[in-house]
C-alpha cells in the first residue's frame, strides 16, 4: 500500500526540519489503515516500533510516500515493514528517508488479546 503525505509548515520543528513525531504518526497511521483493509472485522492496537532512525533530514514541502507491506503474521500479532521516500519534485528521483517495522495485536472486546480473524482481501 502507498500513501503521500505533504509537508507543511506546521510538521517542522525550530529548525525548519520536519518534527520525527510527525512521521511516526503518519507510520502508525498508514500502517494501522493497512492492517486494517487486510483484515475487516479486526480490531487492532499499536504494540511496538522497530528502530527509529531519521536518516535524512526533511524539509517543508517534501512530498513523502509510505510503502506499506506486510512482514510477518502470527497468532495474534501481525507486522508490516513501512519504507518512507522523499520523492524530487524537480528530477522525481526516490530517496529512502525512514524505514520501520510497527506491529499490531488483534484484540476481542474487553481489550484482550485473540486470534487475528478473517482472511486477507
Amino acid at each position: 500500500m502507498e500513501n503521500y503525505k505533504l509537508v507543511l509548515p506546521e510538521h517542522l520543528n525550530h529548525y525548519g526540519f520536519l518534527f520525527g513525531g510527525n512521521i511516526l504518526k503518519w507510520i502508525d497511521e498508514v500502517s494501522y489503515i493497512a492492517v486494517t483493509l487486510d483484515y475487516p472485522g479486526c480490531n487492532f492496537v499499536t504494540v511496538g516500533m522497530d528502530k527509529v532512525e531519521f536518516r535524512k533530514s526533511i524539509r517543508g514541502g517534501t512530498i513523502l510516500c509510505f510503502v506499506t507491506e506486510k512482514s510477518r503474521i502470527g497468532e495474534t500479532s501481525i507486522e508490516y515493514t513501512v519504507n518512507v521516500f522523499k520523492d524530487s519534485i524537480e528530477t522525481g528521483e526516490r530517496l529512502i528517508v525512514f524505514s520501520t517495522n510497527i506491529t499490531f495485536v488483534c484484540l476481542d472486546e474487553k481489550g484482550r488479546k485473540k486470534a487475528i480473524c478473517g482472511s486477507e482481501k
